[in-house]
């Protein structure tokens, strides 16, 4: 049983009446009982989606990247939701001719057909670079197979950056081919840092006859390409509204410079966790450099 009791006074204070509830307290409860049973059965799905999303995750990306010689590379991918499985995605792999095929990018929507369309995407990238690694030919074959892919009535679409990256003696030198993609990030040894822009670009797979621009780029020592999905430039600053644009990461980039791949990927993971709610979309995150005391081979 519960029993309850309330007084009540007359205006200068005195008491007039108690008023005392006395009722049958198994309902109740019963009813706690049952909401901390769904409690619990909440927070064990809960868990259980959160780990197949991480294992899901895990499997969409590289587990280690290889090494380059001459060079330096660092990756990370940060999540913004610890239960949706994200489209962020990118790879290193070496080529046939001692080059070596270099991508980061990311695809339309979340969830479980956001994983589909990344393992189609990453697979796809790998087998045209073997077939022809010129980056503009492999974003045109990707074009091909994610535009038909279109045909069945579900958008299905990436932005995509594809880089060709063949090492050197003093140096490397980097073809990049955009699809859509936010520009790269060049942080030079000179502490400088300066946009790689692909202008003319489009989006992988809406388009049958989508339009792709490539640029070359040369990494000295001491220089260091950052490429990023654009979870880091949107991500929310203030509850305005405001956004974290390119001219900030810009600003960012030329404090941070002249530094390594290691120590870019570590200062723009604190920068992702200070944004904390902020952070809504996922990011990827993968540079390339050249150490600076490298010497002739």
């Amino acid at each position: 049983m519960l029993v309850t009791s309330r007084v009540r006074h007359a205006p200068d204070g005195r008491p007039l009446l108690i008023r005392t509830t006395v009722f049958d307290a198994r309902d109740r409860r019963s009813y706690e009982r049952e909401l901390l049973r769904a409690r619990r059965e909440a927070e064990r799905e809960r868990e259980r989606v959160e780990r197949l999303a991480r294992t899901l995750q895990r499997s969409l990306l590289p587990p280690v990247l290889p090494e380059v010689p001459g060079a330096e590379v660092a990756t990370s991918y940060h999540t913004a939701s610890a239960d949706e499985v994200g489209g962020d995605f990118y790879d290193l792999f070496p080529l046939s001719d001692g080059r070596w095929g270099v991508f980061l990018g990311d695809v339309s929507g979340k969830g479980a057909g956001a994983a589909a369309l990344t393992s189609l995407t990453r697979y796809t990238l790998r087998s045209a670079s073997v077939y022809d690694p010129d980056p503009l030919r492999v974003l045109a074959n990707l074009n091909t197979v994610l535009n038909h892919e279109n045909q069945s009535g579900i958008p299905r679409y990436c932005t995509v950056i594809f880089g060709v990256l063949s090492p050197g003696d003093r140096g490397c030198s980097l073809t990049l081919a955009s699809g859509g993609h936010p520009p790269a990030l060049l942080l030079r040894a000179d502490g400088t840092a300066e946009y790689v822009h692909t202008p003319g670009g489009q989006l992988v797979g809406p388009l049958p006859d989508a339009r792709f621009t490539a640029v070359d780029v040369r990494l000295d020592p001491g220089d260091t390409l950052m490429l990023y999905t654009d979870g880091l430039t949107e991500a929310r600053t203030d509850d305005s509204g405001g956004r974290y644009g390119e001219e900030d990461l810009l600003a960012f980039a030329g404090e941070l410079a002249p530094a390594g791949a290691a120590q870019t990927v570590a200062a723009v993971g604190k920068l992702l966790e200070g944004f904390e709610e902020g952070l809504e979309d996922d990011t990827a995150v993968l540079a390339l450099g050249v150490p600076a005391d490298r010497t002739p081979a």
